[in-house]
């Protein structure tokens, strides 16, 4: 999905069903009455062959306090900061009413990119209505009308250009990932340089875990400032937010991300907006930073949000935070050291740094921690060394012969970085257990110091055929014969 829209206006403008025709489904409730729709609504919107994520707002009223029209309210405008567009609708047959107005300066001033949507456009009764809309001040109104589809073309030509912009944006802000490394041996160097971070492609760093693990916390404290809203209560931040700055010399973007509880504790529809918005920074990022809390570490969530970093290909740090209050402190990093390594096999090696967001302490250590695992998941190896590597691992430890067909490894090189990535050649690729390729990896990981850091190994297939079989072998022909019948020199 390139762009995020979300629908917004008065209670019974249309949003809804403007909705349910960009999904393609009925799925928001639609009715004549106004204020159906209280929660935010997700969907995956098409409009032509533009793909984007819609959002279902309840309808804008004016109310501050905690009423529930208030409480929608503020759930309406957080999906407004958290939508790269916003489609503001009207009713052109109602024309503009004060509060449309009082909204429109809201949207001006909170959204960069605002579509003013005058719906129910069809017949002569709402062409006042839409020409009133252009004192909102907000451009030209787009004439829709959501029920009967009119209007869905010329907004598909207002999203394209911005849908390209979008999607450069996030090529731009995109890690490179899984890059194609060259067979030629030539250009496998062992000295060769780690693409390291400049202030035009920062290192991207995603800050991770459950509600009020101290996530905007410690980030305040890289800043040096107050940036982030923090408090005792869980789940204070909402959305994905990124900052770049100046780590002690390492350019870096940090995302900021909501705390993610379990699945089947996620009821409100903003708290799963606010996850899936930090699910997208992991994929955006290039280490994660796992901050666990100290008083409770390694909760399964903790470990669901580990197993999806590395299932990501991220490289993975775990911090533990709130350390200054730990009172048995060497105990504690024993037992929670045995504990990492026992819950997440798939991690074994990767840092442990113990970190208190709220002194600062342990965060040059955190940062130590963090070029290392970027350097690691940058690594390269020679094709000529890993081949002496598995025929080593080879000899100590053969590959087991199912069904008494045994499996040659013939070959391996490394196809890919970012996270490593390596392919070997063999025969019956289909019949090697899961445990020699661990036994492989954990092997790649001790010998080539790659503690942590995602490891992918693809066993490929090649065939034992001799490659002239079949094919016609040309007999001598006369000129043969005629070689054969000569004299043998004296």
């Amino acid at each position: 999905m390139s762009f995020t829209l979300a629908i917004v206006g008065r209670p019974n403008v249309g949003k809804s069903t403007l909705f349910n025709r960009l999904v393609g489904k009925r799925l928001a409730l639609v009715d004549d009455q106004p204020g159906v729709t209280r929660d935010l609504r997700e969907g995956e919107a098409r409009l032509g062959d533009l793909r984007f994520t819609v959002i279902d707002t309840a309808g804008l009223e004016d109310a501050t306090d905690d009423s529930l029209q208030g409480r929608m309210r503020r759930l309406t405008e957080r999906a407004v900061d958290m939508a790269d567009i916003c489609l503001f609708m009207i009713d052109a047959r109602v024309g503009v009413t004060p509060i449309d107005e009082m909204f429109a300066e809201i949207l001006r001033k909170r959204s960069k990119h605002v579509i003013l949507a005058a719906n129910k456009g069809e017949g002569k009764a709402a062409d006042a209505g839409v020409l009133e809309a252009w004192n909102l001040g907000l451009g030209e109104p787009l004439r829709l009308s959501a029920e009967h589809g009119e209007g869905m073309g010329e907004l598909f030509h207002v999203l394209i250009p911005l849908a390209e912009e979008f999607e450069g944006r996030a090529e731009a802000e995109a890690p490179d990932t899984d890059l194609v490394l060259d067979e030629d041996e030539g250009d496998f160097d062992e000295d060769l340089p780690v693409r390291w971070p400049t202030e035009s492609k920062p290192l991207q760093i995603a800050v991770v875990g459950r509600p009020n693990a101290g996530k905007s916390t410690l980030i305040n404290q890289l800043l040096g400032e107050d940036r982030l809203l923090t408090g005792p209560e869980a789940g204070i931040t909402r959305d994905a937010i990124s900052l770049t700055m100046d780590w002690d010399g390492l350019p870096i973007r940090i995302w900021d991300t909501a705390g993610m509880r379990k699945r089947a504790k996620v009821q409100e529809k903003l708290e799963k907006l606010s996850v899936s918005d930090g699910l997208r920074a992991v994929k955006f990022a290039e280490v994660v930073v796992v901050l666990l809390d100290a008083a409770i570490p390694f909760e399964s969530q903790d470990l669901r949000i580990a197993d999806l970093a590395e299932r990501e290909g991220r490289a993975v740090v775990v911090a533990v935070n709130k350390w200054d209050i730990e009172e048995d402190k060497q105990d504690k990093l024993r037992d929670m050291r045995e504990a990492f390594e026992r819950l997440l096999p798939q991690l074994r090696g990767a840092p442990l740094v113990t970190v208190s967001a709220k002194t600062g302490r342990g965060l040059d250590r955190l940062r130590q921690a963090v070029e290392k695992v970027y350097t690691t998941w940058n690594t390269r190896i020679p094709t000529a060394q890993l081949n002496r590597w598995l025929q080593g691992m080879v000899e100590a430890h053969p590959p087991p012969a199912p069904q008494g067909k045994r499996i040659k490894l013939r070959y391996m090189t490394q196809a890919k970085t970012r996270p490593p990535a390596f392919v070997v050649m063999c025969s019956h690729p289909d019949k090697l257990p899961e445990s020699y390729s661990r036994y492989l990896v954990n092997g790649l990981r001790a010998d080539f110091d790659m503690p942590g850091t995602p490891i992918r190994l693809f066993m490929r297939g090649q065939g034992d055929k001799n490659p002239y079989k079949g094919r016609r072998v040309k007999k001598p022909g006369s000129l043969g014969k005629h070689l054969k019948n000569l004299p043998k020199q004296q």
